[in-house]
Order: C-alpha cells, then structure tokens, then sequence
C-alpha cells in the first residue's frame, strides 16, 4: 500500500505543473482580431435596420383599419384610370 501511495504522489507532482498555464497565450487580442470583431458586429447592425423596418411596416398594416385600407385603394385606382 505504500509503495502505490508513494508512486501515486510521486506521478501527481510530476503531472500538476504541466496542467498550470505560464500566462502566455493571455497576452490580449491583437488589432485584426479587433477589427475583424467589429467587422461583424457591422454586419450584423446592418441586416438588423431592414429588418425593422420591415417589421414595423408588418404591425402598422397589421392595425390599420380595413376601412382605411379600402378607402386608399379605391382613391389610388381612381388616380391610375
């Protein structure tokens, strides 16, 4: 039993240290990963505008009175003809 305490200790000191990280890799975003971030946040913004637009022309016809709707027609087919 002692002998695997001992090897079982001896093989998890050799092993922690390889698990720590040295802080490397940490160092920070670099400028194209930035701008490439924020190249798609743009893209993003700007397929949202038609988007809500659109959707806020959907709920104004949604609610329009069909009286309205009606009397719209009839004065854009009396113009046309």
């Amino acid at each position: 039993m002692k002998t695997l305490l001992r090897t079982l200790t001896a093989t998890l000191a050799w092993v922690v240290p390889a698990l720590a990280a040295n802080g490397s890799e940490t160092e920070g975003s670099g400028l194209l990963i930035i701008l490439f971030l924020g190249f798609g946040a743009l893209i993003v913004v700007f397929q949202l505008v038609p988007g809500l637009v659109l959707f806020v022309t959907m709920v104004k016809e949604l609610f329009t009175p069909a009286t309205k709707k009606a009397a719209a027609t009839v004065a854009k087919n009396s113009e046309g003809a």
